[in-house]
Formats: C-alpha cells, structure tokens, sequence
C-alpha cells in the first residue's frame, strides 16, 4: 500500500503538464466556482455556529470547580468538530456536484493516456450526478461513523496523536476515492468501482493525501484543488485499471 501511495503522490507532479497540454483548463470552470461557493458557504456557517457550540457544550458542566478548563475543552472541541466536520461536507458536496464536469475532463485524459476514443459506458450528465451524489453521499456517512470515535479518542494523551493521524489518512482516502470515481464511472457499475478501491486503497490516500493538504491553502487551494485531484487520479486509475486487465 506504501507504493501506492507514493505513486498517487507522485503523480500530481505531471498534472499541471496534462492539464496545459489538453487545454483543460476551460473545462474546471463551473467546478471551480462550486469549490469556491462551497468553502465560503461552510466557512460562514462554521464561523456563526461555533461561539453556540462551545457554550450549548460548556453548559453541561453544571459545578464551578473546573469550569473554566471545561470551557476552554469545550470550544476547542467545537473548533475541532466544525473544522473536520466541515472538510467532510466540502469535499463530498463539491465532488458530487462537479462529477458531470470532471467525468468528460477524465476521458479527454484517458484518450490521451491510451489512445481510445470510445467510451466503456455511456452515461448521460444526469447519470453523471446520480451516481457522484450516490458515491459521495456513501462516503459522507462512513466517514461521520468513523469520525466521531476517533475525534472522541483524540482527548486521550498520547493515543490523541495517533488518532488525529488516523482521521487525517481516513479523509484522504475518501477525498482520493471521489476523485476515482469520476474514471471507474466509465468501467466499473457502482459495486465493482468500491471493490476496486478498496484493492487500490494506497492510490486512494496518495490522492487523497495532497487534496487535504490543499485546503490548508487560502483561497488558491480551493481553486486549484480539483483540477489537479482529478487529473492525478484519473492517470493512476487508468494505470490501475490496465494492470487489473493484464492480470486478469
């Protein structure tokens, strides 16, 4: 799995390149500003709902003696819960609302990875966004499952540190999964796609991996993020997808 992850790492090095080369860059419009509206729309709620949050939370302490530290606990807490919850929300909202949009820009780079010009299954701009809505939709939920143990953990000294790891790579993996699909939604129906992500999961977090870090970027992370997600993923996937053939 090391090696895959490297690989879907690695691969964003050469998707600026494609992107230019393909005259790509006309085709992430419409995404781009879904990235944009999105963050801003979370960032304004997150900013209105954490001052009620930490006190709603605070307010379960109900003696004096270490109040203050509970409600220095409780708005970390909240600052914490609305950070993570959020990136969950920005990522499966903007990679299912752009899966009509990237799906077509993950084909031009597959014709130009492979030299096919056909495509394995043909789906219309509103099956495009079914299924993107579906995928991401069942990501959303086992990621919230997962999240709220491990962010339960991270209060504990020591293990704290590994758990926050361990969200950190579950995010990446599922950020990395979205950005697959918009390339197994032409080879693959819906189960065969999540089983073929599940056997390619260091591809997924490699992905994944330089997505999240995207959004520590101001601004030109949310604008560049997709892009060069996508492309990145769409040149692993369709490596993968050839070496499962070749196997096969």
């Amino acid at each position: 799995m090391i090696k895959g992850i490297l690989k879907g790492i690695q691969a964003y090095f050469g998707a600026f390149q494609i992107i230019s080369k393909l005259k790509l860059w006309k085709y992430f419009t419409i995404p781009i500003l879904i990235s944009v509206l999105t963050a801003v729309l979370i960032g304004l709620s997150a900013y209105a709902l954490s001052d009620n949050i930490g006190y709603y939370i605070a307010g379960i302490w109900k003696w004096e003696f270490g109040k203050q530290a509970f409600e220095m606990l409780s708005t970390f807490f909240s600052g914490l819960l609305i950070v993570v919850i959020g990136l969950l929300l920005y990522k499966h909202i903007v990679m299912a609302l752009s899966a009509p949009f990237m799906s077509p820009v993950s084909e031009k780079i597959e014709h130009y990875l492979t030299g096919e010009s056909h495509q394995h299954r043909k789906t219309s701009f509103q099956e495009q966004l079914i299924r993107g809505i579906r995928i991401n939709l069942r990501n959303l939920l086992r990621e919230l499952f997962f999240t709220i143990p491990i962010l339960l953990v991270s209060f504990i000294p020591v293990i704290g540190f590994f758990s926050a790891i361990l969200l950190f790579i579950m995010q990446a993996y599922y950020a990395g999964f979205g950005n697959m699909d918009y390339t197994l939604e032409r080879h693959f129906k819906y189960k065969d796609s999540i089983n073929f992500v599940k056997k390619n999961k260091g591809t997924a977090i490699g992905n994944g991996i330089i997505f999240m870090l995207f959004l520590l970027v101001p601004v030109i992370g949310v604008i560049l993020v997709l892009p060069l997600s996508v492309t990145a993923a769409t040149t692993e996937t369709i490596k993968n997808i050839q070496l499962k053939k070749a196997i096969e």
